[in-house]
């Protein structure tokens, strides 16, 4: 990416709607009501031949600089330092208003190049508020409609304008870019709501990247981040709070939390972040279940633990209490942490790498047709009917999460206990713990059953 953007602007001018409009696809969530958007989101954007990087930032509004508002536009500012340029965005049907004025002198201070966009301008109305954008300052509005997609030609010329040298680069490093994306490690980070998600991921960067606070429930977007630590590469998703669907009613944090569930899906490992002063809740079980059930590397990260005093052997009583309530992936990864502190960072990445690794491994085929003879002589498979079932051999098709498909005689009605036999055979005669094992049945076809009856 050639140059970067930041698109600024009162609350609820249509910023995050542009922001989608430019990466293609619907990152941050729209909603009508005012403040939706918190933290800065970046994403890879497109625009004609132009590839930048777009961040979307917080509504600027007077604030203490203490409060949840006052550290909203920190990050704000943030994202100016850290553009190339700055779309500011005003509502065209509104046009320049004293807030606009006002927040048109910090965008000026920055000294970075702006372009004034007139958001909202289709019809009558949005060009006769345009006109008063004048006053702001910055020459020219660019009008257009970022929820229709008009305008965006202008928006290009105008981009073009104020970073020539920028948008006249035509190289690839979009590409490796990209490439280098794909080799990273891809984190999510979920847990029920103030268990310190944010503030673990702003220790881990060494600055304060998400916004972060006592209040429940700021984070609303799944953020995604960059992190190189000791080599490796990941892309961390920082995700809302997750609590039992009978409690949640507004619609916002209904859109919050699919958010946190397309983080998952789209993520490699899963860290589920438990707070260790109420642990194993039963909303902790639900959340890692369902990251069990998405085919995610699990890792367990017990937060605030330097705000407990953990008797002897607590560590290893939690581990059994993590064993029992989750057999599904028995031997998970578990790392005590304070993200306050840093304490326990190191253990807890390395136990991520472990659990990708994990998640990857593949097993040869001869090796696998060993431990299933080995399992049925030592435990034979059930008789049904009296026929007992017979198991013909086993193979790994793909990994990520570790699927073997197992060939035999009436494989399907093969019971549950006995396919959880076999798989924690699987993890622990090949070191497989804590990660999701999909074992798939397959009978095998009969060749006699179509051969005519003589």
């Amino acid at each position: 990416m050639s140059f970067t953007i930041a698109i600024v602007g009162r609350p609820n001018v249509g910023k995050s709607t542009l922001f989608n409009r430019l990466v293609g696809r619907r990152l941050a969530l729209v909603d009508d009501r005012p403040g939706v958007t918190r933290d800065r989101r970046e994403g890879d954007a497109r625009l004609g031949d132009l590839a930048f990087k777009a961040i979307d930032t917080a509504g600027l509004e007077h604030a203490e600089r203490d409060s949840l508002t006052g550290r909203m536009q920190a990050h704000t500012a943030a994202a100016i330092a850290q553009a190339d340029a700055v779309l500011f965005l005003i509502d065209a049907r509104a046009g320049g208003t004293v807030a606009d004025r006002a927040f048109a002198d910090l965008v000026r201070k920055s000294g970075k190049p702006a372009i004034l966009v007139a958001n909202k301008s289709e019809g009558r109305a949005g060009e006769a508020g345009a006109l008063d954008a004048y006053a702001l300052g910055f020459g020219d509005p660019v009008p257009i409609s970022a929820e229709h997609g008009e305008g965006l030609a202008g928006l290009y010329e105008a981009l073009r304008a104020a970073l020539p040298e920028a948008t006249a680069e035509r190289d690839e490093r979009e590409d490796r870019a990209a490439t280098a994306d794909k080799q990273s490690i891809r984190l999510a980070i979920v847990g029920r709501p103030n268990t310190g998600k944010s503030t673990l991921i702003n220790r881990l960067l060494g600055e304060e990247r998400l916004l972060a606070g006592p209040e429940v429930g700021i984070t609303r977007d799944a953020i995604a981040v960059d992190l190189a630590w000791h080599g490796r590469d990941f892309r961390i998703h920082d995700t809302a709070g997750m609590r039992r669907r009978s409690r949640i009613e507004e619609k916002l944090e209904k859109l919050s939390v699919a958010d946190a569930l397309n983080a998952i899906r789209f993520s490699e490992v899963v860290i589920v972040l438990i707070d260790s002063q109420t642990p194993l809740e039963e909303q902790d079980i639900r959340i890692a279940d369902l990251v069990e059930r998405e085919g995610r590397a699990v890792v367990i990260a017990i937060n605030k633990w330097d705000l407990i005093e953990p008797e002897p052997g607590a560590l290893s009583r939690l581990r059994n209490t993590v064993d029992r309530l989750l057999p599904q992936i028995k031997g998970v990864g578990i790392a005590v942490v304070s993200a306050k502190t840093g304490q326990g960072l190191d253990r807890l990445m390395q136990t991520v790498v472990d659990a990708h690794t994990i998640w990857n491994r593949r097993v040869p085929t001869a090796a696998l047709n060993r431990f299933l003879a080995e399992a049925t002589a030592s435990h034979p498979p059930p008789a049904l009917r009296g026929r007992r079932l017979r198991l013909d051999y086993v193979t790994q098709p793909k990994s990520r999460p570790p699927t073997f498909v197992l060939f035999g005689s009436r494989a399907s009605a093969l019971p549950e206990a006995y396919r959880r036999y076999l798989v924690n055979g699987l993890r622990d005669q090949f070191d497989l713990p804590g990660t999701p094992i999909r074992l798939a049945l397959r009978t095998k076809p009969n060749p006699y059953a179509t051969r005519k009856q003589r």
